[in-house]
């Protein structure tokens, strides 16, 4: 089984055409400055449930800069290895790990680590969104002044670069005050997007973002994903493989809790190495 990311440059043929968009192969894709150092390393990185091993030894390297999607079956472990990286999974007092995972070569599960610290530097936008129930200022504030940002005009500028990052900013620039619970579902997504670049993470974790949106809702995210990449990795768990051809570099695909491939998303979608992954793929079993 392969688990570790092939190199860009290999064979990569013609993409398969997807439902709405095509595949976008990285010459159409703005230039990554600095991209391709390992941002986050697993080695034999298991994930137990009590007795039940739910991630089996995982060993890959997520590239800096680049946007990987996670695919597989329900419950087959993408969530809960995505979880892990900001350390969501201690919230589970069942739930241990195994091996090792490092973010920047530090160890994500060492006893130094500081997970407040960690999540700052590791952001994460759930499947549903879940603004609070303050305005739409103070929801974007609210990171920030967690780290201890009291100035109001460097909050306000804070608040307008984190919207304009997350294609916002147009369409809530005059009413920051009001509810942001009165947001569309796919504004209130976008809105926790922003509200998680405020603190200026240097890796966006997205577990399914769009599985609660319209189709034109989902778009906005999709392109949203594709401004944002190169200056942040992203990791995108999806069971849209659609969605997975349309927005990531490479895609990791797993199956009941192993990590089957992981390869650029051109060569797993159309010519993926193991017999499993391209069974998943074609609908042989889903």
């Amino acid at each position: 089984m392969q688990t570790t990311v092939e190199e860009k440059e290999t064979s990569m043929q013609t993409p398969a055409k997807t439902a709405t968009r095509d595949i976008y192969l990285p010459s159409e894709r703005k230039s990554v400055a600095g991209g391709g150092t390992p941002h986050v390393v697993a080695k034999d990185f298991s994930i137990f449930y009590g007795d039940f091993e739910a991630v089996k030894k995982v060993n890959a390297d997520i590239l800096s800069k680049y946007v990987t999607a996670i695919i597989g079956p329900s419950g087959c472990g993408k969530s809960t290895f995505l979880r892990a990286i900001n350390r969501m999974n201690d919230l589970i007092p069942s739930c241990h790990t195994t091996g090792t995972l490092r973010f920047d070569g530090e160890d994500i599960y060492g006893k130094l680590t500081d997970e407040v610290l960690l999540r700052k530097k590791i952001g994460m936008v759930f499947q549903k969104p879940n603004p609070f129930p303050k305005s739409i200022f103070d929801n974007i504030a609210y990171g920030p002044r967690l780290h201890g940002m009291t100035d109001k005009k460097h909050l306000m500028e804070i608040v307008e670069k984190s919207l304009r990052k997350a294609a916002l900013w147009d369409e809530v620039s005059d009413r920051l005050d009001k509810n942001a619970l009165g947001l569309s579902g796919g504004q209130q997504q976008r809105l926790c997007v922003a509200r998680t670049l405020a603190v200026e993470p240097e890796i966006l974790l997205l577990d399914e973002p769009t599985s609660a949106l319209d189709p034109k809702a989902t778009a906005k995210i999709e392109d949203l994903i594709q401004e944002l990449r190169g200056s942040y990795t992203i990791m995108i768990v999806t069971h849209n493989m659609q969605q997975a051809s349309r927005v990531s570099d490479y895609t990791m695909f797993f199956y009941e809790g192993t990590l089957v491939e992981h390869a650029t998303t051109p060569q797993l979608f159309t010519n993926p190495k193991d017999r499993m992954t391209e069974d998943y793929i074609t609908g042989r079993f889903s």
